[in-house]
């Protein structure tokens, strides 16, 4: 039985089970334009897995480990992450607007040019994460760490940093509205000043 072929009974089986997978273990599954749309999936374990043009729209992810994993062109706007960990997978360019993450860790993740736009943020850890050219406006964090994550050329725009340590992230290039007030409150490193001084139209002498 082919890993794909697996896969299809096991989502036909969660939607006549009232949509719901849980305490499984998936790794090294190819899957292709499958539709995981409104699906809640629990203790789900998924190692090494590629997705292509895959849709998980509204699906909804509880106590969920995914670890090197590659999502291409894959969409999970309106998705809801609860206790999830997520560990040098690749995203890049996916849809996650208006997705909500809770008490979520990722680390290691490449999740370029991919679009947060309106995505809520809570108690989450982001750690080595690459967000560059992606869009995470309008985005609301709270209670989130931010440790040596690359924000290069991200907009960032109606998105507050208010109290959260962004020392130790790549700034360079971010588009945030013309007063920077996205970054007020947050804690920056004395070497991103020039960032907001190029924003703001300041010009910074030696």
């Amino acid at each position: 039985m082919s890993a794909l072929k697996s896969m299809e009974q096991v989502l036909a089986e969660a939607r006549e089970d009232g949509d719901l997978t849980e305490s499984m273990v998936f790794d090294r599954i190819t899957a292709e334009g499958l539709d995981f749309s409104e699906l809640t999936c629990r203790r789900l374990s998924f190692h090494t897995c590629r997705f292509t043009g895959c849709d998980f729209s509204g699906a909804a992810f509880y106590d969920c480990d995914f670890t090197d994993c590659h999502f291409t062109e894959c969409r999970f706007s309106v998705s809801y992450w609860k206790s999830c960990r997520l560990t040098g997978c690749k995203g890049d360019g996916g849809d996650f607007r208006r997705s909500r993450f809770k008490d979520c860790a990722l680390e290691g993740c490449m999740l370029r040019y991919a679009n947060f736009t309106g995505a809520v943020w809570e108690r989450c850890a982001l750690s080595e994460c690459n967000f560059s050219e992606s869009t995470l406006a309008e985005c609301k964090i709270s209670k989130t760490t931010f440790q040596t994550v690359d924000l290069t050329g991200a907009e960032l725009f109606r998105t507050p940093f208010k109290g959260m340590d962004l020392s130790s992230c790549t700034l360079d290039r971010v588009s945030l509205s013309e007063t920077c007030a996205e970054l007020k409150g947050a804690k920056l490193h004395v070497s991103q000043a020039a960032v907001v001084a190029r924003i703001l139209g300041i010009e910074i002498v030696p």
